[in-house]
């Protein structure tokens, strides 16, 4: 496996300084890297420095993407003669919520699915939840605001917030029922190969079924409980694009060595 981080912006021989410790910690685990420039890819001028060996898999590591920009990575690098881990039809079965919540409904918050034109209270007329938590098909709204509507009315005041702060809406809104959920308790998990893992070795029986049912190599598991003690799915995500979380750098170079020996 052949790892690909972003550079700095400023220095193509450099790591972009979001990911310099895991940059380092791969190469210290033993896996050949390499950096690419995002401004290349969209000019078309893809260079992995050092170049990729024709045949190699690629794993990406670096910031989140749309499907059509991940499709443009992985043509870029399919140019080149080597193949991503992860495919654009994969990316985004994990990268956009209505992808993967019928697969998972039993698990996650009870979620209404629309366009940013739509009627939003309208929408969730007679479901009489407690609140709504509000996001579009990849993230939530992280002013202090929050993204948590306490009537059917606030939702629509969330999603212009969320298109103020953001630049835009990506792919249309989702209205998830609120649920009382244990301040802390959020854990990451990481799938990899159809293997569940947790940074302490371990994983819970949830993560392991969603190993099951998800079609991606690569993809993290966010689990939190309730009020009630149960674990709870909140996210899904490509693991290529997300966050290690409170993951140390090493743990998770380790992760992925034992899972690609």
């Amino acid at each position: 496996m052949h790892l690909l981080f972003p550079c700095d912006p400023f220095n193509k021989r450099m790591a972009d300084e979001a990911y310099g410790e895991e940059f380092d910690a791969a190469r210290a685990a033993g896996f050949a890297c390499s950096l690419f420039s995002f401004e290349d890819v969209e000019t078309g001028q893809f260079k992995a420095q050092p170049a990729l060996s024709a045949g190699v898999k690629v794993l990406y590591r670096g910031w989140m993407l749309t499907p059509d920009g991940y499709a443009r990575l992985h043509h870029a690098i399919a140019e080149h003669g080597c193949a991503m881990a992860t495919s654009p039809a994969q990316y985004r079965h994990c990268h956009y919520l209505p992808e993967w919540y019928a697969l998972c409904e039993e698990f996650t918050p009870e979620t209404v699915i629309v366009a940013r034109d739509a009627d939003f209270a309208a929408a969730v007329d007679g479901r009489n939840w407690p609140a709504y938590f509000v996001k579009d098909y990849v993230k939530s709204l992280t002013t202090q605001r929050g993204s948590v509507a306490a009537t059917p009315q606030e939702i629509a005041e969330v999603v212009g917030l969320i298109e103020k702060y953001r630049g835009a809406v990506e792919g249309g809104v989702c209205i998830r029922k609120f649920e009382q959920l244990q301040a802390d308790s959020e854990e990451r998990y990481f799938v990899l190969h159809g293997q569940a893992h947790g940074r302490d070795g371990s994983a819970p029986e949830l993560v392991h079924e969603l190993a099951r049912r998800i079609d991606s190599p690569f993809f993290s598991v966010d689990v939190v409980a309730s009020s009630q003690g149960e674990r709870r799915l909140i996210e899904l995500g490509d693991g290529q694009v997300s966050d290690r979380k409170l993951w140390p750098a090493d743990r998770f170079m380790a992760m992925l060595a034992a899972t690609s020996a």
